[in-house]
């Protein structure tokens, strides 16, 4: 058949760039020593920051929110989908980053992903005189999002703030929306989000900040990225993903609370899927206890410790390690091939980091994307220490 055959050779051509994707398949739970096939693994490659994702207060509380609400919602959010315990989390995330916010309110997504396309899409529906200006690094779902809004979209260059001024400067909109990630997934750095939201207040424009890696992980509380740079606005629209630092799921958006109806009334990703699991609500109330508890703190003391405990450790000559002070650890090798060597030299070891290459990340910049997670000792990490140095010499 010419259609399968197309794909065939599609397919094929992406296997000799050494762009082919797989899938591992893990046996347990979620955390720093999983299971593939069999086989014990040292994980470096989660979003499971906090090492929450296996804590027994967050299974027990899924388990009490299964026995009070069942499994499924039934419904969308608008329709009879929208429960107790998703209004009950809401209002606890609303005032979880509501210091950065004037008037805060929440609203509860499945996935980070379908809350980015909400966001960007809800805030410029049926507004004809609409500009979104977009960082170039941000992730997909931002990127997806600006092109679904239907509106005029400029891409400024990475963190480059005098280009973005210049956007701005230009642009007769009256809508004017700045959309970023706080963290960069594959890189690991900060946005320059002070500098941003004095911008966006200049030029009387919206600031989404997509804070999925942020959440949890910065701040003293682990408010996330607003919190980090104590950060406060009308012009803030922020979006935490809670199914990394907070070891669950779903996602939320907070803003005014003018923005959020808008999106309740506007955003068709929010509108027209059924609501997520009450249970998974219910659990996240526990996780959020323990983010802004002692147990929060110290985990994140300790993951900082590990960041320092990797940037002391690595001694490279010919990659790199790209500069970053969060979970993310890049290490820049280059050719797709090699890096897909490495991989499979540290999997053989017994050391599970992931292998990222185009289109997530430009062609020439193939690269190792080492996740650290309050959940590994410093003997895990130094054991993956010795064998990024003792690899990159060979």
């Amino acid at each position: 058949m010419e259609l399968l055959n197309k794909l065939k050779t599609q397919l094929q051509g992406l296997e000799e760039r050494s762009l082919i994707r797989k899938r591992r398949i893990v046996e347990t739970p979620c955390g720093p020593r999983v299971a593939v096939a069999g086989r014990e693994l040292l994980a470096f490659c989660s979003n499971d920051y906090l090492g929450l994702a296996g804590h027994p207060a967050l299974t027990a509380a899924l388990q009490e929110g299964a026995a009070r609400y069942g499994v499924g919602s039934g419904a969308s959010h608008l329709i009879s989908g929208h429960s107790r315990a998703h209004a009950d989390l809401e209002e606890r995330l609303a005032a979880f980053v509501g210091a950065h916010l004037e008037s805060p309110r929440a609203l509860y997504f499945c996935t980070g992903y379908m809350a980015n396309l909400a966001v960007v899409t809800g805030l410029v529906a049926g507004d004809k005189d609409a500009e979104i200006f977009s960082e170039s690094l941000n992730h997909a779902s931002l990127i997806d999002g600006a092109r679904l809004s239907r509106t005029s979209v400029k891409v400024y260059p990475h963190a480059d703030l005098a280009a973005l001024t210049t956007m701005l400067q230009a642009s007769s909109a009256a809508t004017k929306v700045v959309v970023t990630d706080s963290v960069f997934s594959m890189d690991g750095d900060l946005a320059p989000l002070p500098e941003l939201l004095a911008l966006c207040e200049q030029y009387g424009a919206w600031l989404v900040v997509d804070d999925a890696h942020g959440f949890g992980v910065l701040g003293e509380n682990g408010h996330g990225a607003l919190e980090h740079f104590n950060l406060r606005s009308p012009y803030l629209v922020y979006m935490g993903t809670l199914g990394k630092a907070a070891g669950v799921g779903g996602a939320f958006v907070a803003a005014h609370e003018v923005v959020i109806e808008t999106l309740i009334q506007k955003a068709r990703p929010y509108i027209f899927t059924t609501a997520g699991a009450p249970a998974l609500s219910h659990a996240l109330l526990a996780s959020l206890d323990i983010l802004e508890g002692a147990e929060g703190k110290a985990r994140r003391t300790h993951l900082n410790q590990l960041v320092a405990q990797l940037d002391a450790g690595l001694q490279l000559e010919r990659w790199q390690r790209l500069p970053s002070v969060t979970p993310i650890q890049p290490i820049l090798i280059g050719d797709n091939a090699e890096t897909m060597r490495v991989g499979a030299a540290l999997y053989e070891q017994g050391l599970w980091v992931g292998t990222i290459r185009p289109p997530t990340v430009a062609p020439g910049t193939s690269r190792l994307r080492v996740t650290l997670s309050a959940g590994h000792s410093e003997a895990e990490v130094a054991q993956l220490i010795a064998a990024l140095n003792a690899l990159e010499r060979t």
